[in-house]
């Protein structure tokens, strides 16, 4: 198949998953196309059947206060579909990149021809709509005309319908994946640990740092088991509340031993390091980076909201406590860490739960099953 693959390419979970299967799907020997205003950033510079269409909002135009994104991607994916073949876009996030796909799509019809959509839902789209009801209209419209529509985890798939009550519409669930061989912590060796570890217990924390992330609390779990055990805590990632965690590492006295690393691409060879994983998020639609950790035989800490439960099972690959339950968190990591062979137990159940439920390979045979089924049998609701 032709594929072609819209997302946000900057540091996050729905543009890593995007990018990935994109390759996997190259290595399977179809021809991929991503489009986007920059080249996802992990997508490596070259690979056979892989190729980049960067969207060209032009120059400032006088009428216009904001550069129309939207309307010079719907262009590109025109363009793109009409040179290259395309048989189906998979958009990731209905904001805009499904809108954008639906106004190509139109194009396309009236010179004849047509593609498949396939939107994905990361979350965001239901929380763009709670912050701006403005949005509802277009983002509904944008669900209902997609081909085929599918959600990272059952609870989005719920909050989805909650949200827009589509008409039509059937959300499959598919969700996050990753490489088993990639996030096998016996590949890493000497070169890949931690200089600073110095034997102490590593946690770890891996997100863009916005708000909802709750980077604070990560902070004031680690405080609490510093007191307690030798470590240190290894912070992945950079976004708005950066400076909010490193002034409370500072007010809680432990700055020195919390290291922020910044936005890196990689970070298997980080997780090989970790003893222990800290997500006390505010909200999750799947959770990619507890995936992540438990891939990598690291047991997880983190909140019982959102989709997390269906990637964390509580009490045996992690535990889950509720949303700012600081305290709760601290005990149970300090459990992990220091009661004989329970961090080495959840690691092992972590890494073949990762393994059976979540393996790349399976995930991307249901995309290609999906992808067929929308270029054969199209939706009627548009």
């Amino acid at each position: 198949m032709k594929i072609g693959i819209t997302c946000y390419p900057t540091y996050g979970g729905s543009g890593a998953v995007a990018t990935e299967l994109g390759i996997a799907l190259a290595t399977r020997g179809h021809e991929v196309h991503f489009i986007s205003y920059r080249q996802p950033f992990r997508l490596p510079s070259f690979l056979p059947r892989v190729y980049f269409h960067e969207v060209q909002v032009g120059q400032q135009y006088p009428l216009f206060e904001y550069p129309p994104y939207d309307l010079a991607l719907a262009v590109q994916m025109h363009e793109v579909v009409k040179a290259h073949g395309i048989e189906v876009l998979h958009c990731h996030y209905a904001i805009p990149h499904a809108t954008s796909a639906w106004i190509a799509r139109e194009m396309l019809r009236a010179e004849h021809a047509d593609v498949a959509v396939v939107t994905t839902l990361h979350g965001t789209d239901i929380t763009l709509v709670g912050q701006d009801p403005s949005f509802h209209a277009i983002t509904k419209f944008s669900i209902e005309k997609s081909d085929r529509i599918t959600a990272v985890s059952e609870y989005l798939r719920d909050e989805t319908f909650n949200a827009f009550h589509c008409t039509g519409c059937r959300v499959a669930v598919i969700p996050n994946f990753v490489d088993p061989t990639v996030y096998d912590r016996s590949r890493y060796g000497e070169a890949d640990r931690l200089p600073f570890a110095n034997g102490k217990k590593v946690l770890m924390h891996i997100s863009n740092f916005r708000t909802v992330k709750r980077v604070r609390d990560v902070v004031r779990i680690f405080a609490s088991v510093a007191a307690a055990v030798p470590s240190v805590l290894v912070m992945v990632g950079d976004g708005p509340d950066r400076p909010a965690a490193e002034d409370e590492a500072r007010a809680l006295g432990v700055l020195d031993s919390v290291f922020f690393l910044g936005k890196i691409e990689a970070v298997a060879p980080l997780l090989a390091n970790a003893d222990l994983f800290l997500l006390p998020t505010g909200s999750e639609s799947f959770g990619l980076s507890a995936l992540e950790a438990m891939a990598s035989s690291v047991p997880v800490v983190g909140t019982d909201t959102g989709g997390l439960p269906e990637v964390v099972t509580n009490g045996v690959t992690g535990l889950l406590y509720p949303i700012g339950d600081v305290e709760s968190m601290a005990a149970g990591a300090l459990s992990i860490l220091t009661e004989p062979g329970r961090q080495a137990t959840m690691g092992a159940a972590g890494a073949a739960d990762a393994r059976a439920r979540f393996a790349i390979d399976n995930i991307v045979s249901q995309y290609e099953s999906l992808y067929r089924s929308a270029i054969h049998q199209p939706s009627d609701a548009h």
